[in-house]
């Protein structure tokens, strides 16, 4: 099966102390956002794990332990983007992400690692050109380290006209002659830009519109085929397979302003604050009403090696 960390948080960011607690414990449980008093129990196991996905802002606080994951299939993305402080208070500079990228893709391969450029908005601050020059440098210094450049456009969830009021979304032409030209400058770089959740439109310039984190990834990443259940998509637009996600909503302390997985800042800090890195749970401990579930879990591999590109 797929173990994912990264939907709803940043685990190695914030949290890969308890991350790593829980590969040694062999163990980990997560409240259904849904409905809290029901608990999943996964077994942490190369056994029934197949694969471990990321997904961060900052793989830095994970580098030192990444001996706990050699056992583990992995697939990581790390989200850089070029936006400043207004944006995302509490995302490292861009020097030292680029950095621990490239760290990070030297440890397991440069085949199991995606750069994440989005969500992209347009403002007076941030025009087109800014875009444009900031995803080139980026990129020129990733060459080599990756295959992948993922983008999407803004998405206008509640949350994010919230807590960014100002913020418009991207008109399709824009969307269009801005992709384009990401992907003319990625191709120069030897990587292939997928779309995410914005339908075929730019597959016509060259993009790989299946989908940012599918099943041929993490194919690719484990260098053997995976014979996998059925699924229903997150949303309609996406194509991923997110697995079970181990992370829990309002507890990114990136506090980005467009995020869609926090309600508030205050909601995060009081989360937060209730984490303790040698408990089964992200936030807070277990209690007497609490329902646990063990999750099914079984090997997806076939057992085919294939050759990895």
């Amino acid at each position: 099966m797929i173990i994912n960390t990264g939907q709803r948080t940043d685990i190695p960011a914030f949290y890969s102390e308890w991350f790593a607690n829980r590969l040694k414990a062999g163990f980990v449980m997560v409240r259904n956002p849904y409905n809290p008093l029901s608990v999943t129990r996964y077994r942490l196991s190369p056994d029934v794990v197949d694969l471990i996905g990321f997904c961060t802002k900052n793989p830095a606080p994970m580098l030192a332990r990444m001996e706990l994951l050699a056992p583990y299939g992995q697939f990581w993305y790390v989200t850089i983007t070029p936006y400043g402080r207004d944006t995302e208070p509490n995302v490292p500079e861009v020097s030292a992400a680029l950095d621990s990228f490239r760290r990070l893709s030297d440890i397991v391969g440069a085949h199991r690692v995606g750069w994440r450029y989005d969500p992209i908005f347009i403002s007076d601050k941030y025009p087109a050109e800014r875009h444009l020059e900031a995803f080139s440098a980026m990129a020129d210094a990733l060459c080599g380290y990756t295959s992948i450049a993922v983008i999407s456009f803004i998405d206008l969830y509640e949350k994010t006209k919230r807590n960014f009021p100002e913020i418009r979304s991207v008109p399709h032409e824009q969307r269009l002659a801005l992709g384009k030209a990401l992907i003319d400058i990625a191709r120069g770089r030897g990587m292939t830009v997928k779309p995410c959740a914005e339908g075929d439109a730019l597959a016509a310039y060259g993009a790989d519109c299946s989908g940012c984190m599918t099943v041929a990834d993490y194919e690719r990443a484990l260098g053997c085929r995976l014979k996998v259940p059925n699924f229903t998509p997150a949303r309609a637009a996406c194509a991923c397979w997110l697995g079970g996600d181990i992370g829990a909503y309002n507890t990114c302390g990136h506090l980005c302003k467009y995020c869609y997985a926090n309600y508030d800042a205050a909601t995060v800090r009081a989360n937060m604050r209730a984490h303790d890195p040698k408990s089964p749970l992200l936030i807070g401990h277990l209690t007497p009403e609490d329902i646990v579930h063990e999750a099914r879990q079984q090997s997806w591999r076939d057992g085919q090696l294939r050759m990895v590109f």
